[in-house]
């Protein structure tokens, strides 16, 4: 099994005209290698994933390989809220290559819990290659509990959780049920380091976008002791982190993205829209601040 612990970055798609951008996504991509993250996440809610046709997804999930070879682990988001829909999308995210799907909560059907276990243990076992909960209420309405959580842990292929409720109390509450070797990654990037601190084992991020390196050492600081250290550091980049997500994902981010010249545009495909001017301005001034423009 790939590396499935550090910092995944779950890539945005440039667009220019309603097509894809696949030259700001080379350039990208590069600017994430020279950060050090671990990996990417390809369609996941950052991609614009309900936006994107199976062919575009496919296209992209080829691209990035390319880029990137074997050396960096590649997750694909295959979640819908229709299980054998799910399913096909994970067989053929299987043969592509993917080192690992990325599953999302069954969004807007409202599922109990016992057809959420019911999904994800039919999804996981039609593959090989493991799975990850996402666990996303945020967006999805219904969540994941942790009694669900820990029989799914049970299940073949299935060997960890991107958490994103953002809600410490809840990791603890699945630390203590499921076994240690469960993977926890982060989905909520303003408690990134209190989640590591209770045991999370990475992050599933968005700002790593923008500044990579810095999410990256908070992990190394944290796992040699020193997660005060991160805290402090954090403190710099908590005005930017709270701007990237003023607007709904990946709205903000892909603004930043074009204001640091990676991104030719910041296109977004409707219902999605370019940022609010007033956004924009803000962070403009953090990026500055943070000398993260070029």
């Amino acid at each position: 099994m790939k590396n499935l612990k550090g910092v995944f970055t779950a890539l945005v798609t440039p667009f220019i005209n309603e097509k894809i951008d696949y030259k700001s996504l080379e350039k990208l991509l590069e600017a994430q290698l020279a950060g050090g993250v671990d990996g990417f996440v390809i369609n996941g809610t950052t991609a614009e994933s309900p936006t994107l046709h199976i062919e575009e997804r496919e296209e992209i999930f080829k691209v990035v390989r390319k880029k990137v070879g074997n050396t960096k682990t590649l997750i694909l988001g295959t979640g819908t809220n229709d299980t054998e829909s799910t399913i096909k999308d994970s067989v053929r995210a299987q043969a592509l290559g993917a080192d690992a799907l990325l599953v999302v909560v069954p969004y807007y059907n409202k599922p109990p819990q016992r057809g959420l276990v019911k999904h994800f243990t039919k999804v996981a076992s039609a593959v090989e290659i493991p799975s990850l909960l996402y666990n996303v209420p945020g967006r999805t309405v219904t969540s994941l509990n942790s009694e669900s959580i820990l029989e799914l842990s049970l299940v073949k292929n299935i060997v960890g959780i991107k958490e994103a409720s953002g809600d410490i109390n809840f990791l603890k509450e699945i630390k203590k049920k499921v076994s240690q070797d469960f993977i926890f990654l982060s989905g909520d990037d303003g408690t990134y380091i209190e989640f590591l601190e209770n045991g999370g084992h990475g992050v599933i991020s968005v700002t790593s976008h923008i500044f990579p390196k810095a999410m990256k050492k908070w992990l190394e600081l944290v796992v040699s002791g020193q997660g005060p250290v991160a805290k402090e550091e954090f403190k710099k980049y908590k005005i930017l982190t709270d701007l990237i997500f003023a607007e709904a994902n990946p709205i903000p981010v892909k603004a930043a993205l074009k204001m640091m010249n990676i991104l030719e545009q910041d296109d977004l495909r409707l219902p999605l829209v370019t940022l609010e001017e007033k956004w924009r301005k803000l962070i403009q001034v953090e990026l500055k601040n943070l000398a993260l423009l070029i």
